[in-house]
């Protein structure tokens, strides 16, 4: 799994992971609400919104919790489920360029409007891109 470079030294360094610059857990959980509504409600995103339940409840909380600590937050995840494993609990779904693509353009629109600073915004595209792009398990 790709991640957001993160400096490891005391609290300062705290300070300056992504969590924190996004605002910590409040503005992950949003962000991660935003998402979910962009993909749910936007027809250009109806290939990846397919590919999740109709009640997105269970994604909006894994995200959550797999989110805060990928961008050097709490390990909330691995403390509720253990290792994320994500390219293992992705296979089961096609994923190819066209839904790595709009995962991404869905979370850039929902940064985007959480305004999440541009610097930052651009930095995590460019991890959540090479994290996104792992997942693909199918041609196209």
């Amino acid at each position: 799994m790709s991640s957001v470079p993160v400096p490891t030294e005391g609290a300062e360094a705290a300070s300056q992971a992504p969590y924190a610059l996004l605002g910590g857990d409040a503005a992950v959980r949003a962000l991660v609400g935003r998402f979910y509504d962009v993909m749910d409600l936007e027809p250009r995103y109806a290939e990846l919104r397919a590919l999740h339940a109709t009640d997105l409840a269970h994604a909006r909380e894994k995200l959550y919790l797999f989110l805060s600590g990928w961008l050097g937050g709490p390990s909330l995840y691995i403390e509720r489920h253990g290792h994320p494993m994500l390219r293992a609990r992705h296979l089961p779904f096609a994923i190819g360029i066209r839904e790595r693509d709009q995962w991404l353009a869905c979370m850039d629109q929902a940064m985007v409007e959480q305004k999440v600073a541009e610097d930052l915004r651009q930095k995590l595209l460019q991890a959540f891109f090479q994290t996104a792009d792992w997942m693909r398990n199918k041609a196209g």
